[in-house]
């Protein structure tokens, strides 16, 4: 499947699949989307000296180095495990520029080792950060693990829609702590009334640009809550 890197408009690269008419981030901005939805209103709610976290969809590891980049801000140490079965492929990796767009080109080895690493296994990329990728489709995968946040990092409904069904979401409640967190750009009515029936609590709150709204997701704090619980 063909894969051609795109420059969105705050200047950060993406990818872009045109078989399946996607992208890996918004075209309006890569770096501010991801800043956003999952920065901003994801781990920004979490409030512990230690954070797990699941995402799906690595992609271009742009989740992973923000939050990386966070970690080191907060002095907060973040366990953080993706879930990618395509992987990208080191020269596409080498012509992505975050790092520096972020003003960060000290970080550039370190985004390289967050793709080169080796995976199934827990690895320490940075002080703060260690990084578990696995190769393994979100409806197969299974844990004994909680996580305090869920980057939902999917590509949309429209491509793949056997990820945004009320089955995935409950098995993504019950992957969360009580009181956890899902963050995902989109803003689906049905995709919201998937999480609501799977438990969570939703709130639709401002989206980044080019985008009105997205979706944050609780857990509630109530032990025995969620459709497999009860």
């Amino acid at each position: 499947m063909l894969r051609q890197p795109v420059i969105t408009k705050d200047g950060s690269d993406t990818i872009s699949i045109p078989e399946m008419n996607v992208t890996y981030h918004s075209i309006h901005g890569a770096i501010q989307e991801s800043m956003h939805v999952f920065i901003g209103e994801g781990w920004n709610y979490i409030h512990s000296p230690e954070t797990h976290i699941l995402e799906m969809g690595f992609g271009t590891g742009l989740n992973a180095l923000l939050t990386l980049i966070e970690a080191e801000k907060k002095q907060t140490r973040v366990h953080y495990m993706a879930l990618e079965l395509f992987p990208l492929e080191q020269q596409e990796i080498g012509t992505l520029n975050y790092c520096t767009q972020l003003g960060r080109p000290d970080l550039q080895t370190v985004y390289e080792i967050l793709h080169r690493c080796e995976w199934e296994k827990d690895i320490a990329t940075a002080p703060f950060f260690t990084l578990h990728k696995k190769k393994e489709d979100l409806i197969s995968f299974s844990t004994g693990l909680s996580f305090d946040l869920v980057y939902f990092d999917a590509f949309g409904p429209g491509a793949q829609p056997e990820l945004w069904t009320k089955q995935v979401f409950e098995k993504l409640y019950n992957f969360l702590k009580p009181g956890g967190i899902l963050v995902t750009y989109c803003s689906k009515s049905d995709v919201r009334r998937n999480m609501q029936a799977a438990g969570f609590t939703v709130e639709k709150v401002p989206g980044p640009w080019g985008k009105r709204e997205m979706l944050r997701a609780v857990r509630s704090r109530e032990s025995g809550v969620g459709s497999q619980n009860s």
